[in-house]
């Protein structure tokens, strides 16, 4: 498939839509992630007084996410593609700086590696966090800052290390959050 033409076509469809959508596009990328952050605050609070292994995999999420983050960014330090919005070509977001390369994009990864452990440790939620992450991923391309095939990668980076990494490591902070839970608690 050829990415460029894809990234084209969506770039000038994007710029013929009103400036409120730009403006969404713009900044629901970063909103989405607040939300996800304080979503991981209410499954917290919800798993306080859950078995310790359901509080240890909330804890264990954001840090599947960070490490889906800094395999991202290590790929881009080797992969070292320039972003699309560096040739001539209109675009609604500004362009990164030219050593901040495009793939893959970091806010694809961040997206869908939180929206995968919100789904694995409040299922609940994974009908409304999952398309959410996907068009705050598709929002990269649409304001210009990213190819199609940076965010899929970045998407599918996210969707399988983060809650990888979480359960990877949910056996280890089990007994931790056990052990926090009993100083903590009113004697």
């Amino acid at each position: 498939m050829d990415w460029t033409h894809v990234y084209y076509d969506i770039v000038d469809f994007a710029r013929t839509t009103p400036g409120w959508l730009h403006t969404l596009a713009e900044v629901g990328t970063d909103a989405g992630l607040f939300l996800f952050v304080a979503l991981f605050g209410v499954a917290a609070l919800r798993a306080w007084r859950a078995p310790a292994r359901d509080l240890a995999l909330v804890v264990a999420g954001p840090a599947g996410v960070v490490f889906a983050y800094v395999v991202s960014e290590v790929v881009k330090t080797f992969v070292r593609e320039d972003r699309p919005c560096r040739g001539a070509v209109a675009t609604i977001a500004a362009c990164p700086p030219p050593d901040d390369w495009s793939f893959p994009s970091n806010h694809s990864v961040i997206a869908a590696g939180a929206a995968a452990t919100l789904a694995l440790v409040w299922r609940a939620l994974a009908w409304a966090v999952l398309p959410l992450a996907a068009m705050m991923a598709f929002s990269r391309v649409f304001v210009g800052v990213h190819y199609p095939h940076d965010v899929a990668a970045g998407f599918l980076l996210g969707l399988v290390l983060a809650p990888l990494f979480a359960l990877l490591v949910v056996g280890a902070l089990t007994p931790a959050v056990r052990l926090a839970r009993t100083r903590l608690s009113p004697r």
